[in-house]
């Protein structure tokens, strides 16, 4: 029930908001549901699987992150507008 709690919000938090950075934390939120449940999942069946797959998802979102806020960053330094309908391409 929490995790589809979490994953609501993070699923909210990226449709309804137009801030990159929000929705770097609305998919945040959303991996942390998806990681909960799979966790929750493989202690109700007694398995070590879902364990592995919540430290593959983990290590997807640090990737990300890390990729996101660079993004960010470097758009801000810029005076880039950083509102995410205004943004068709990437200009180098």
């Amino acid at each position: 029930m929490i995790a589809s709690l979490l994953f609501t919000i993070g699923a909210l938090g990226v449709l309804v908001r137009r801030s990159p950075l929000i929705i770097l934390l609305g998919l945040e939120l959303m991996l942390n549901g998806a990681n909960l449940a799979l966790i929750a999942f493989a202690r109700h069946q007694g398995e070590g699987d879902g364990h592995v797959f919540a430290l593959t998802v983990m290590a997807v979102a640090a990737s990300e992150v890390v990729v996101g806020l660079g993004l960010i960053v470097a758009m801000s330094r810029r005076r880039l507008a950083l509102d995410v309908d205004r943004m068709t391409s990437l200009r180098g």
